[in-house]
């Protein structure tokens, strides 16, 4: 158990001591200088040590006052510090957005310095999940992909995962016709092997494979094509900053839809939550300017 002196005649010792009289301790502590001068008696009767000689007109510390003040000092400025940052803790509201690497890297991210600047008040935090795991209930939000299907939960449907190859616009050039994407590399992503079958069977293009390399998520094959390597299947809105920079192109027309939307996903009870209620609807109009540009 901590053996802790008398706090309030520390403070007022400390502050007399830094100061140089009780008259200003007590300006700064907002008492009288009587009862600066009793708090700091009684610390000196608590620890049985002389801290201050009293002359008239004079405050001088003993050598052990100086040895004294050479702790409290650091200690209150340390707490004065701390309790400053909890202070600007407690004004800034945080909340936990559950949401997938990619679309987090290739959608979210970009556009955060306009929430910023909307919300600076409001900290964002990031969590692994979202499209790749359930909901976790110590997020304030999730942002998930899927069919609408979140029993016990709120949704909103933000935007649709449409997909269409996407390559540089030099590789582009070589692509005038749908059967020019055989021989070309087409990059593969591990957990989506799905997506690129689907669209090579919806254009007609059946005997066409993805070549080597894989990755194992989509924002991996997405830089690979922003670098040259090949073909990679575009799922918007993961390309649609790229599409609009030109560092990438659409070269076909031919764009279908894997059946799921990204959806804004949280419990009932963070509806009455101002901050949370700000991020959600600077949420949806984002999700519904990217939806009316395509």
């Amino acid at each position: 158990m901590r053996e802790l002196p008398f706090l309030n005649g520390i403070r007022a010792f400390e502050s007399a001591a830094r100061l140089g009289s009780f008259k200003a301790a007590a300006e700064e502590l907002n008492v009288t200088p009587a009862a600066i001068s009793r708090m700091v008696r009684l610390l000196e009767q608590r620890i049985g040590v002389e801290l201050f000689e009293r002359k008239p007109n004079k405050l001088v510390e003993t050598p052990a006052g100086q040895a004294y003040q050479n702790g409290p000092t650091p200690l209150l400025d340390a707490i004065s510090n701390l309790t400053i940052q909890v202070r600007s803790l407690a004004a800034c509201e945080v909340l936990t957005i559950g949401v997938g690497l990619t679309f987090a890297t290739r959608w979210l991210i970009p556009r955060l310095p306009n929430f910023q600047k909307l919300a600076p008040d409001v900290e964002l935090r990031f969590a692994t999940g979202g499209a790749a795991g359930p909901f976790r209930d110590d997020w304030t939000c999730g942002i998930e992909q899927g069919v609408g299907d979140f029993d016990g939960y709120v949704s909103h449907a933000m935007v649709s995962a449409d997909l269409t190859p996407v390559c540089t616009p030099d590789l582009a050039k070589q692509l005038r016709k749908l059967k020019d994407l055989k021989g070309q590399i087409l990059l593969r992503v591990h957990h989506a092997p799905n997506d690129l079958r689907d669209w090579l069977k919806a254009v007609g293009l059946t005997r066409v494979e993805a070549k080597v390399p894989e990755f194992e998520f989509y924002g991996q094959a997405l830089q690979a094509a922003v670098d040259g390597v090949g073909v990679a299947l575009g799922i918007r809105p993961y390309v649609d900053d790229d599409l609009a920079a030109g560092r990438l192109v659409a070269p076909f027309k031919q764009t279908i839809s894997n059946g799921k939307q990204w959806h804004l996903v949280y419990r009932p009870d963070r509806s009455d939550n101002p901050a949370f209620v700000t991020f959600r609807d600077w949420l949806l109009n984002q999700a519904q300017a990217t939806q009316d540009s395509r």
